[in-house]
């Protein structure tokens, strides 16, 4: 059982920003942190480092930026093809003005997350993990997320919150995998990964750490010596589950950063959500996953859409979805074929889509 008193002192000691220093891991002599803060913020400084004029969509973007900032790293950016307004990278992470609409069946919080709170920064939804949100910071806005609404500020985690957080751990045992989620818990800075990791490898009955991310896709150079020491160092399993939409978002430099944490005995797993316009195609998903493969990822999950509000214009059918997972079938060997899923309220877990219902 963890010591109330020595966990808050630890709790209290790294009790920084999540943007604090860590190690310089860019190519090009840009730490992680630096590309950061240097993310493009405005609808109109990305289209213009897109080349693109200002069309019919910019009142539109500016609109859905109001309504949920804009965030996009350069690194990502990067890999968006200049000139094109339908770079499926692109439609992920620029405004429009279909957020500002209010559709019947669209909600908040279409998972009911707030339900689900065990204490503040503490998910518990299914029997044997429990989700902990490290920040509320993410590098990038995808303007589909499900978590576009959520209160973050009333989960901003204090010393004492912390505390409360590993008491808790510590006193179910029927708990035996902690996913550090947010925002992206690769926001954080080394220094509370590294709290958060060491404190949850000394709960005995807790045998792995799942962290979802996507910070190794649009900031690779995230990956640090540091960050990678300290997952293998950990005696937890570590699995890291990314979230890759399309395989253009799978460059050069992620492929050496995801082979850095399979080195390091990090397990690699993809999550997409199939999104209108993005990847609702077939062949689209065949050569994510067989690009996923190559950067030594499995295609893990590919989800439903979550009718969050705002992005319905995301929105495939549930028909379309079996469609081209049937597809996938034909095409690709079973272990690249995500599983199709929904996540529905107050079920035990994921649950599968019926392929040929």
């Amino acid at each position: 059982m963890i010591q109330r008193t020595a966990t808050l002192i630890e709790a209290r000691s790294i009790d920084t920003a999540d943007s604090a220093s860590g190690g310089n891991g860019g190519t090009d002599g840009q730490s992680w942190q630096q590309l950061l803060s240097d993310s493009i913020t405005s609808p109109e400084a990305l289209l213009r480092r897109l080349d693109l004029a200002p069309g019919p969509w910019r009142k539109g973007a500016d609109l859905g930026h109001r309504l949920f900032a804009i965030r996009v790293p350069e690194p990502y950016a990067a890999r968006m093809a200049r000139g094109n307004p339908q770079d499926p990278l692109l439609r992920q992470v620029l405004p429009t003005s279909d957020e500002g609409l209010l559709l019947p069946g669209y909600a908040t919080d279409p998972l009911e997350e707030n339900s689900a709170v065990a204490t503040t920064g503490l998910i518990r939804k299914y029997q044997s993990r429990a989700l902990l949100m490290v920040t509320g910071q993410c590098a990038i806005n995808c303007r589909y997320c499900f978590r576009r609404h959520f209160p973050y500020d009333e989960h901003r985690l204090t010393p004492r919150d912390r505390t409360r957080i590993l008491e808790f751990l510590a006193s179910d045992q029927t708990i035996n995998e902690v996913i550090l989620s947010g925002g992206d818990p690769l926001v954080a800075s080394d220094r509370l990964l590294s709290f958060w990791v060491d404190s949850v490898s000394r709960i005995p009955h807790i045998r792995r750490l799942r962290i979802h991310s996507r910070l190794p896709v649009v900031i690779p150079q995230r990956v640090t010596a540091g960050l990678l020491e300290m997952l293998a160092a950990s005696r937890l399993q570590c699995v890291m589950v990314l979230h890759i939409n399309h395989p253009n978002e799978l460059d050069d430099q992620v492929r050496e950063a995801l082979g850095k944490l399979r080195d390091a005995g990090v397990t690699l797993l993809n999550q997409s959500v199939i999104l209108r316009g993005v990847n609702d195609h077939a062949d689209t998903l065949v050569s994510l996953s067989e690009r996923l493969f190559e950067c030594h990822v499995l295609p893990y999950y590919l989800h439903a859409f979550d009718p969050v509000a705002g992005a319905h214009h995301f929105a495939v059918s549930d028909h379309q979805a079996r469609v081209i997972v049937r597809e996938l079938l034909a095409k690709l060997p079973g272990f690249l074929v995500p599983r199709l899923v929904r996540e529905i309220p107050d079920k035990p877990g994921k649950t599968p889509i019926d392929l040929f219902a």
